[in-house]
């Protein structure tokens, strides 16, 4: 099968039938009500048709109120939702000719759209204006646009919305840098994209630039400070150029969002979202601006078929990134990053059972929330799959591979069982037995980790260990060699402490290096479950502040899981989630909910 037929390939969370009818444009034209938390508008969409009678699109939550065949002055023509799925949400089917190529469809949201976080100006920074953002991904589109929302099926578009005139409107796309008189904001993606990268946002945002195609947009409060933390951003661009090929997209922005992202990043092409989380002061956090980078070629360039796939997206996004953080930042460094990655890794797989299919890279999700796969297998296993290759053929071998792998796949999509192929083929055929010795169908089909894996380590890490050590045998804390530590050693530290900590340890610990009151989100991560476990109460109120105003789903997940474990723990945990649940986007309290019940 050639990667340009791979988009016909079934895709299990989407009612698209794309060998049929599919999307190839879309023309949306978008009105931003604040006031209801609604979109309204129209989209069009010109079709590739094969003589279909019949075009599926997937809807969620969407009040479909006219479709026509052509423009919206066209031929009315019948449409009916089918049947509500909790997962996949609703087929909307649309009854066309077999000479149809446009469709065009009068819809609005519904204020509970998964996909659409509406924030009062009091949950913002600069807490004067509302904001909106939208996640598609994984299979969120549908929640805001009717269309096929499937990873395998890409189109390109162009978008009118209507915002407020005090506010800035940014999408996937081209974006404006200021805001206008009218507040009517135009968009285009010439390249094509799968629907999860559609994306939208709207706040009072400014724009700085940092070369000729990079720069940051950001509240007013928040910019000064994102600017300074994002400065290498260009320096970044041009690694990974000199990596795996040239960046096909023109600009690289970051947009930093409010707080209640609920993802670290969001590869949205041109226009990467991210946290403010990552907002260190030092700078030693941009590895997820790396990771959002670098899928501008592993993700947004070549694509997962569908969601089964995800670890083509994510193993090859990780291993770019560190390639990238070694190239600016050393060997050293990125060692650090592939430790913590790798203790992860062993995290979740003890988590989920070391027999558990879910710890398979190619995964099995029909039936189930795809968000199910966003787990460390795809980004850590599958990672560690090509550093073992890295291992065995060479960096320049493998370098080549990854090159042209790109190159040749460029605006497709690919499924697991057609990379093996390709990889076989251009690759693992070239060397004798080497398949065999990269274990690789163990890596792809069977579970937990092939003893083939070569051992990480990290030197820095090391040092650290060493200084948990003397504090353990009673060196004091404040006498610890910490003065040119990161983030990440930091991190390291809190996770190589013994447990559980006394009081009187956390509160050495705290006047020592001040974690309580420290501004870096990861640092308090892994400080908050050390104080929830000894009942160390002179971070409770720093814990109430983080809940209640952080969003980003990678921290809540293991704090409330903390505070259940605690003793009387759960119904404080009850509390919190309860003051802080509106601050959250839906793709978290869908986690939420279930864990706390």
């Amino acid at each position: 099968m050639t990667a340009s037929a791979l988009h016909l390939l079934p895709d299990p969370h989407s009612y698209a039938r794309p060998a049929e009818a599919s999307v190839r444009h879309l023309s949306l034209n978008l009105a931003v009500d604040f006031d209801a938390r609604l979109l309204r508008g129209t989209a069009t969409w010109q079709l590739h048709n094969a003589g279909a009678t019949e075009l599926l699109l997937d809807a969620r939550d969407l009040h479909i109120e006219a479709v026509w065949l052509g423009t919206p002055d066209g031929e009315p023509t019948t449409f009916e939702l089918g049947a509500a799925d909790a997962v996949l949400g609703q087929p909307l089917r649309i009854r066309i000719r077999p000479d149809t190529t446009e469709v065009s469809i009068r819809y609005q949201t519904t204020p509970g759209a998964a996909a659409l976080q509406w924030l009062s100006p009091a949950q913002t920074a600069g807490r004067q204006y509302p904001f909106l953002f939208t996640q598609s991904q994984a299979i969120l589109a549908r929640t805001w646009i009717p269309c096929q929302d499937s990873p395998g099926i890409r189109f390109t578009y162009e978008a009118r919305v209507q915002v407020p005139v005090e506010m800035l409107a940014l999408m996937s796309a081209t974006n404006p840098q200021g805001r206008n008189a009218t507040g009517e904001h135009h968009f285009r993606m010439d390249q094509p994209i799968p629907a999860y990268l559609m994306a939208l946002a709207v706040g009072d945002l400014q724009f700085t630039p940092l070369s000729a195609r990079t720069g940051i947009y950001a509240e007013p409060v928040t910019l000064p400070v994102a600017t300074s933390e994002f400065e290498d951003l260009e320096k970044m661009v041009a690694t990974a150029e000199d990596l795996y090929g040239p960046y096909r997209w023109e600009r690289y922005d970051l947009l930093v969002l409010p707080p209640s992202f609920p993802f670290g990043g969001m590869e949205n092409p041109r226009l990467t979202f991210v946290t403010p989380t990552i907002l260190a002061g030092d700078r030693s956090l941009t590895s997820l601006v790396a990771h959002e980078l670098a899928h501008s070629w592993s993700g947004n360039l070549v694509t997962n078929a569908t969601w089964n796939d995800f670890w083509l997206n994510e193993g090859f996004t990780v291993y770019f990134e560190r390639r990238i953080m070694e190239q600016l930042y050393g060997r050293p460094y990125a060692d650090m990053l592939q430790v913590l990655g790798h203790s992860a890794l062993l995290h979740t797989v003890a988590e989920l059972g070391a027999d558990s299919p879910d710890t398979h890279l190619h995964l099995d999700l029909a039936g189930r929330d795809p968000d199910e796969g966003l787990n460390e297998i795809a980004y850590e296993k599958g990672d560690y799959l090509l550093l073992t290759l890295e291992h065995l053929v060479g960096r320049p071998a493998l370098d080549t591979f990854i090159k042209e792998y790109f190159a040749r796949h460029s605006f497709q999509s690919m499924d697991t069982a057609s990379f093996i192929a390709y990889l076989r083929r251009e690759l693992l055929d070239q060397h004798p037995g080497l398949e065999a010795q990269l274990q690789l169908d163990a890596w792809v089909n069977q579970p937990g980790i092939p003893a083939v894996a070569p051992p990480v380590r990290s030197e820095r890490f090391e040092a650290v260990a060493a200084a948990v050590a003397r504090w353990k045998k009673g060196a004091p804390a404040a006498g610890l060699p910490t003065a040119d530590w990161s983030s990440h050693e930091w991190v390291y530290f809190l996770h190589q402490l013994p447990v559980p900590l006394s009081l009187e340890q956390l509160a050495e610990l705290d006047a020592a290096f001040g974690f309580t009151q420290s501004g870096n989100a990861e640092i308090l991560a892994a400080w908050f479950p050390r104080t929830i476990a000894a009942g160390y109460s002179p971070a409770d109120q720093a814990l109430h502040q983080f809940l209640t105003q952080v969003g980003r789903r990678k921290f809540l997940v293991p704090l409330y899981k903390a505070l259940l474990a605690a003793p009387d723990g759960a119904a404080r945990a009850r509390r919190l989630y309860a003051e802080a649940r509106h601050n959250y986007h839906s793709v978290a309290t869908s986690t939420f909910d279930v864990l706390l019940k």
